[in-house]
């Protein structure tokens, strides 16, 4: 429960939990939500958890590429674990409170994976630009020791981020105003309504996220530039298709996740005043995790061979 204390003279309530509006549904329309929510979350985290199944099972697919995808999905049935199981209580519950200290790992463990997911997407970037543009030197570079120690940058990165940015949001104060317009803790809302100066949090936020996004989008962008470039310079129509069809799945994930999150953390709390950013956050916490391993293993041949012989040998 709320407690009071003096802030300025006068007698001020501090929260001690948060109310997640989500979104507003009609009692007929709550359980329709929920099973369609429930479906979506089940599927995620089953086609990650075979798509890592495949790879591990899978002498074919014991390559730096597949290493990189089996941390991804790996990353995914985390990513969202931390959101959905809430969002589904809250559908059916009429007490849609989540303390604060609830809500700050809540944010921590979201803010951690989805910024390991920017560098890893980077890396996965970087690993098609050495096997295309420098294919006889790609084992040397990419070698079993070098990736995992990609690997353990990417999620040392997005822990740094995470807890820097928690260490400023951590500090604010949060009066009178418990109620949150999202379905998660997500850093715009509680930016906006903190009753404490949240200039110095904001901006500390902006920068690691400019830091966090720009240059891993930099370094997708440059790498699949050289890609293109490399690719075109091949002669027969058969050799370029080939080339790109490894790159394929990795761009359209890479468009996806980064369309929708540079739209809600390029300016967070601005961004906030517009109901838009709840929709768009269900994109990238819902929607993509759902259609990136549909994405791989579709227009993977491997994959989808991989899959075949798996199923195959364990009927």
């Amino acid at each position: 429960s709320p407690f009071f204390y003096r802030m300025g003279g006068r007698n001020e309530t501090k929260v001690m939990y948060f109310i997640l509006l989500g979104f507003p549904t009609t009692a007929e329309l709550q359980l329709l939500l929920f099973s369609a929510l429930l479906l979506v979350y089940l599927l995620t985290v089953l086609e990650n958890f075979l798509v890592i199944l495949i790879i591990r099972n899978n002498q074919s697919l014991q390559k730096p590429m597949y290493l990189f995808l089996g941390n991804l999905s790996f990353l995914e049935i985390w990513y969202v674990s931390v959101i959905e199981p809430k969002m589904l209580v809250d559908v059916l519950s009429h007490d849609k409170r989540i303390s604060l200290q609830g809500c700050m790992t809540q944010l921590y463990f979201f803010v951690t994976f989805v910024c390991t997911e920017y560098i890893l997407l980077a890396v996965m970037a970087y690993d098609r630009f050495v096997a295309i543009c420098k294919p006889l030197r790609y084992p040397l570079i990419m070698s079993h020791k070098f990736c995992a120690q990609l690997i353990a940058g990417c999620w040392m990165c997005g822990l740094t981020t995470s807890s820097i940015k928690l260490s400023f949001i951590a500090r604010l104060s949060y009066c009178d105003v418990d109620r949150i317009n999202h379905y998660f803790c997500d850093i715009s809302p509680l930016l906006n309504i903190s009753c404490s100066d949240s200039s110095l949090a904001e901006l500390v936020d902006f920068i690691l996220a400019l830091v966090v996004i720009m240059v891993p989008l930099c370094t997708v962008v440059a790498s699949y530039i050289c890609i293109l470039f490399t690719v075109l310079k091949i002669p027969s129509s058969q050799g370029r298709q080939k080339a790109f069809s490894t790159c394929s799945s990795h761009l359209t994930v890479v468009i996806l996740f980064y369309s929708t999150t540079l739209f809600t953390y390029a300016h967070p709390k601005l961004m906030y005043t517009y109901r838009a950013n709840k929709l768009v956050s269900v994109l990238y916490t819902v929607v993509v995790p759902l259609l990136n391993p549909l994405i791989y293993c579709l227009r993977n041949k491997e994959v989808r061979l991989a899959m075949r012989r798996t199923f195959t040998c364990r009927r």
